[in-house]
């Protein structure tokens, strides 16, 4: 198995201490800083190719969100808290701070992007500037929901169930579940296919 760490030469991995457990991150390069926030069901290692670009310019935090990665897996309750993107925010926020980073640039893809949305409403003055990737806002993204759109986003009510439903059924066999959410609709993949286990 490749060690994950080459992908980012001379950068640290850090394990930051929040209100709900450890955040992941590998934190290196050098200007103001910019959070890297990966979307579903990608975690810090999606950013390994644009890393030592953005890295010359900026101080990058390269975050994996609650629940992915490295990063705590906090239990989730009823109304999916800590899981919902004001809670990542939130922490999101801690852990910026944490590293003494108070105002700080954001660049989200995906869920990172909602998250980064959420944060820049939630806490006005922490953002100097945000860049979201890839995703439609979360309203339109609801409230234009057809049976078309359900077919291929079909995950997200999915996702949103109550446990234990999604996490048995997808217990059962994850690298499928993995696969077919992480090629859906997809040209090949952007970054190369695993080799072994991800992490232990």
């Amino acid at each position: 198995m490749p060690d994950l760490a080459d992908l980012y030469p001379g950068y640290a991995a850090r394990w930051i201490d929040t209100s709900i457990g450890k955040i992941f991150a590998r934190v290196g390069g050098s200007g103001p800083p910019l959070l890297l926030l990966h979307g579903h069901p990608q975690s810090n290692v999606m950013w390994h190719r644009v890393g030592p670009e953005l890295g010359s310019h900026f101080t990058l935090v390269i975050a994996d969100l609650p629940g992915y990665g490295w990063s705590a897996v906090p239990e989730a309750q009823a109304d999916h808290a800590p899981y919902s993107k004001r809670a990542m925010a939130a922490v999101m926020v801690e852990a910026m701070e944490a590293l003494g980073f108070v105002r700080f640039r954001l660049a989200g893809h995906d869920r990172g992007g909602r998250v980064g949305y959420r944060l820049a409403l939630d806490h006005p003055g922490r953002l100097e500037q945000l860049a979201v990737l890839d995703i439609v806002t979360t309203w339109d993204m609801w409230h234009r929901f057809d049976a078309r759109l359900a077919m291929r986003a079909w995950h997200w009510t999915f996702l949103a169930l109550p446990e234990p439903f999604p996490e048995t059924l997808i217990g059962h066999d994850p690298a499928f579940f993995f696969d077919s959410r992480a090629h859906a609709g997809a040209k090949p993949p952007p970054y190369p296919p695993p080799q072994g286990e991800l992490c232990t």
